[in-house]
């Protein structure tokens, strides 16, 4: 899951999720609304380094015009795109499929298929985003790190996504600004690997890379990359978000609900019952706002806006899924909302970076400790050359210490460039440990300084 933080009001968003540390007290003031304050746009142009006026808050907000205040990034000339440029480019992390012939008919196959996604909602999203990078919204992102087939049902679906309304009404409580919800669902299957090939007790077999590439069983058979499992995974997402739709559109997303909002695991808990005084709050206010004339039913009552994202990993599948949107004439990447670029894929010169530029999707770069500042802004600015709000989104994963040496050079650079981002954190992956009995955890004092940090507003849990 995810969870977005600024400072004081993220201080108070996870202290109401957490319950702080178990030798404190509970306090029913920790829910009491932050006052209102302006958040500082840290990516912001810095007058002194003459880059230009700040954006004002009508060009952050309309993401559909690409002018804005700041000065226009020319990077060097990247060549003319075309859906399948990036074929001419060093593609990493792409399997190799035995049969040439089939992955073709699939292929084709699937760009026959509707958009799982229309180029309308992201472009929405997209508007969103602008307004976190100017420090008017939050930003909560949250799913599994891979989607599979074994585990797809409902109620997977329908548990993720209550977390998520549960995490966003705390934050919205307590930050008292808009919480733009984001899940890593319908889509995220692929895997980048480490290393190509996996070896146990003398057997050697190619990686598993996710449920839409191979099978995860460590057997000849299974790990043979079969183009068929892009079908399966497609049918997967739509099911999925026409799931995702129907919660966030049908009432189940409405603010009465907040006190069912709960998770079974957490009735008999600590957490739970802070979450529930929260609830009653929120409930009040309800009654409230319903004297006052407006009533439960209104659709800012009753509905809410979701959307989808995933690595863009899997090229062939990604570029089967991309279309030419009629009212804009630019093109989209319709299985998803959101794409972003891995830690293993965001070379300059490679065929995922160069895939990415030609799509109009807001666009995200996993980021870590190994990040030169120079590469980030290259990168941004060949990804982003008209500086457009809400285009692109860093989610720094480096660990609680590595952030504290690491990030801050970060933002210097692409503070100093002028370049409009949103900043978010990936805590999970970056603090990952092993467990004495093998498993892979995360400390949540880690967790918890990783997404603290005030530059910062996002963690990703999964």
């Amino acid at each position: 899951m995810a969870l977005a933080t600024n400072s004081a009001a993220a201080a108070a968003a996870a202290a109401a999720v957490s319950g702080g540390a178990a030798s404190q007290p509970r306090r029913a003031t920790a829910f009491l609304p932050l006052k209102r304050r302006t958040i500082s746009a840290i990516h912001a142009a810095d007058p002194s380094k003459n880059n230009g006026p700040a954006v004002p808050a009508a060009a952050a907000s309309k993401a559909s015009s690409s002018a804005v205040a700041t000065p226009e990034k020319k990077p060097a000339a990247q060549g003319k795109w075309a859906i399948d440029s990036w074929k001419s480019k060093k593609a990493l992390q792409l399997p190799e499929y035995p049969n040439q012939e089939e992955l073709d008919a699939v292929l084709k196959t699937i760009e026959t298929f509707p958009p799982v996604v229309f180029a309308g909602e992201a472009r929405h999203l997209e508007e969103r985003l602008a307004e976190a990078a100017m420090g008017r919204a939050f930003v909560l992102q949250g799913g599994d790190c891979a989607e599979s087939f074994k585990e797809f049902h409902a109620n997977n679906i329908r548990d993720t996504f209550r977390i998520l309304l549960q995490m966003g009404a705390v934050l919205m409580f307590g930050g008292q600004v808009p919480v733009v919800k984001v899940g890593r669902m319908a889509g995220q299957f692929a895997k980048p690997r480490s290393e190509p090939f996996e070896e146990r007790d003398g057997v050697k077999l190619p990686s598993y890379r996710g449920d839409n590439v191979n099978g995860d069983d460590f057997t000849e058979k299974s790990r043979v990359p079969d183009p068929q499992r892009m079908i399966r995974a497609y049918a997967q997402s739509v099911a999925t978000l026409n799931l995702l739709r129907a919660f966030a559109t049908g009432g189940y997303a409405a603010m009465q609900r907040v006190t069912q909002w709960n998770l079974d695991f957490m009735d008999h808990s600590e957490q739970g019952d802070r979450y529930r005084e929260l609830a009653h709050r929120v409930d009040e206010a309800l009654g409230f706002m319903t004297a006052a004339g407006l009533t439960v039913d209104h659709p800012i009552m009753t509905t809410t806006d979701f959307w989808t994202s995933h690595e863009c990993l899997l090229l062939p599948y990604e570029q089967a899924l991309t279309r030419e949107d009629s009212t804009s004439g630019l093109f989209y990447d319709c299985s998803a909302h959101m794409l972003w670029v891995g830690e293993r894929t965001r070379q300059l010169d490679g065929a995922h970076v160069e895939f990415l530029r030609g799509v109009a999707n807001p666009l995200g770069i996993k980021v870590s400790d190994k990040m030169n500042p120079s590469d980030l802004v290259k990168l941004i600015e060949i990804l982003n050359p008209s500086n457009k709000p809400g285009r692109i989104t860093i989610i720094t994963r480096m660990g609680a210490e590595n952030m504290r040496v690491k990030l801050p050079h970060l933002i210097r650079a692409v503070r100093n460039a002028g370049l409009i981002v949103t900043w978010i954190t990936d805590p999970m992956h970056g603090n990952t440990i092993k467990a004495p009995c093998g498993l892979k955890t995360r400390p949540f004092d880690s967790i918890l300084v990783s997404c603290l940090q005030p530059v910062t507003f996002l963690f990703i849990l999964c």
